[in-house]
């Protein structure tokens, strides 16, 4: 397969594929994030994996489309090398992947049933990213918009056979895997049922969030092992602590419902921010570190069909792989990889046309739920507009695009599976072993 790079040189053998992967690339320009010529041998000092939850090749269009314009270029669309891969999980009942066994292929390498988190089709433990980066006495960190423990950094920093499973996920962090970085959502699965904490039960603004975890205290565990947990932007920011806790939030960090039904994407500390922080005490590591970050809003926005929040989660998730870019090209060796887990909701863009207009079913269940077009929403830069459709409420089955750069990105630079991410990762941080 040809390879295409940032100069638009095509390598190898010809094959239509190769264009594909060059249009995916949009035009990349530069070496922006150091060792990244052809690097296929070279070690990986820092890796930092980004997982748009939901987040297609449309969805990565729209957001560009509504950012930059037709002419413009995503921050996550600017790296190196391009390519796309293929979610399937090897769950026996449904063709469609799940976020834990997509989270679970990617961290482990091994494809399962779709609600496993780190576990394979027999429910063993398999180990993931994280565990492999501390063995090689790296850094580890997690960072997300959803619950801490939910689906995607869960199947990185834990081992259950039920994605729902979360105060086990929490224990199985500060007990276990032990990232030394912990931020995102999902209070309310540390504390048990009455112990209210930062974030009081059923606030009026959400449906019922009450802390629910069946181990106790997890927060006061976490600090007795060794962790600094904070729970607000300031002290997020003043925290000078080798070990992190953040918890900002009852369950995710945003209000997923349909536009005008309480849909809120306003996160307590933004997910650039909280991706800061890591980055400050991760690099301290000289051995470098492995760092998870998540954008679960587009994921939950697309589940409602809500366009709008999709596309305002997807830029914030872009605003992050800048601020990432930009530590990349001050600390050579990193490998920058962003990826989507699953396509959601079948979402497509389209021509304003009052005459093609989707029909609200009336359904409320979100494997049922069609929604009118939404929009139209302007194209940055021109007069034009766009709308969005959708054929559902659920997951799809569609490939999702990849981007990357520094040490070994150009093996993403093809048609794969997702479990083919979790090998390039392991063997660049290993240096080609």
């Amino acid at each position: 397969m040809r390879l295409f790079d940032s100069r638009h040189a095509l390598i190898g053998g010809a094959g239509t594929a190769a264009l594909i992967v060059g249009l995916l690339a949009g035009g990349a320009q530069g070496d922006r994030g150091g060792g990244d010529h052809g690097s296929g041998g070279q070690t990986a000092k820092n890796v930092i994996l980004i997982v748009g939850d939901g987040m297609s090749i449309a969805a990565r269009d729209a957001i560009r489309l509504a950012t930059v314009g037709q002419d413009g270029q995503l921050a996550m669309d600017a790296l190196r090398y391009a390519g796309w891969t293929y979610t399937d999980s090897a769950d026996t009942e449904d063709a469609v992947t799940d976020s834990a066994a997509s989270a679970t292929a990617f961290s482990t390498g091994v494809r399962t049933y779709n609600g496993a988190i780190g576990v394979d089709l027999d429910g063993n433990p398999v180990t993931t990213l994280l565990e492999d980066a501390k063995a090689l006495g790296k850094a580890t960190g997690l960072v997300t918009t959803a619950q801490v423990t939910d689906a995607t950094p869960g199947s990185f920093g834990a081992h259950v056979p039920n994605r729902s499973d979360q105060s086990e996920i929490a224990r199985q962090y500060i007990d276990d895997s032990r990232p030394d970085v912990i931020l995102g959502g999902g209070e309310d699965w540390w504390l048990p049922v009455g112990d209210v904490g930062a974030y009081p039960d059923n606030p009026a603004d959400t449906p019922p969030e009450v802390s629910k975890s069946t181990i106790g205290n997890l927060i006061t565990r976490a600090q007795e092992t060794g962790y600094t947990y904070v729970s607000t932007p300031e002290e997020l920011a003043a925290t000078k602590a080798k070990r992190l806790l953040g918890l900002f939030a009852n369950e995710e960090m945003f209000q997923q419902a349909p536009e005008g039904e309480g849909d809120v994407y306003d996160p307590v500390v933004p997910l650039r921010d909280m991706t800061q922080k890591a980055l400050d005490v991760l690099s301290r590591d000289r051995q470098g570190f492995f760092l998870l970050v998540e954008e679960e809003g587009i994921d939950e926005m697309e589940h409602n069909n809500n366009a709008g929040l999709t596309i305002k989660a997807g830029q914030a998730l872009d605003e992050t792989v800048a601020l990432i870019t930009e530590f990349a090209a001050k600390n050579r060796n990193t490998l920058i990889v962003v990826v989507g887990d699953h396509e959601t909701g079948g979402l497509a863009i389209e021509n304003v046309d009052p005459d093609d207009e989707s029909t609200d079913t009336g359904s409320t269940s979100p494997d049922v739920l069609q929604s009118s077009e939404d929009g139209p929403f302007p194209i940055a830069g021109s007069n034009l507009q766009f709308t969005i459709d959708w054929t559902t409420g659920s997951h799809t089955g569609a490939a999702t695009p990849l981007t990357a750069q520094g040490p070994s990105a150009e093996l993403l630079a093809r048609a794969q599976h997702s479990t083919n991410v979790h090998d390039v990762i392991l063997k660049a941080m290993r240096g080609g072993r």
